[in-house]
């Protein structure tokens, strides 16, 4: 199953610079994992934010809910998910 997931990081203002820091390294080797592991298909920056476009591959919704669950940046992040299928007009047959 596909999924469409945008994420809006707030990082509290006061929060400890080296904390932030630690989370963030965190985050990323926790992001290359799924990347790797094929889960986490695509992301992108939105520019000007402190927020990404991601596309996941997961077995189910709860798969996900557990996945995004699992990330060092969850308790600071606004998330919205929205289901995907394969729209009938795509030129191509894979999700490229």
């Amino acid at each position: 199953m596909l999924f469409h997931v945008r994420m809006d990081v707030k990082l509290p203002l006061d929060m400890d610079p080296a904390k932030a820091t630690s989370l963030k390294a965190t985050e990323k080797a926790r992001f290359q994992e799924l990347q790797q592991s094929g889960k986490w298909r695509h992301i992108w920056r939105i520019v000007g934010q402190y927020s990404n476009v991601s596309v996941f591959d997961v077995d189910s919704p709860t798969e996900l809910h557990d996945l995004l669950l699992s990330l060092p940046l969850f308790p600071y992040m606004v998330i919205d998910v929205t289901p995907l299928c394969r729209h009938p007009s795509s030129l191509h047959e894979d999700d490229r």
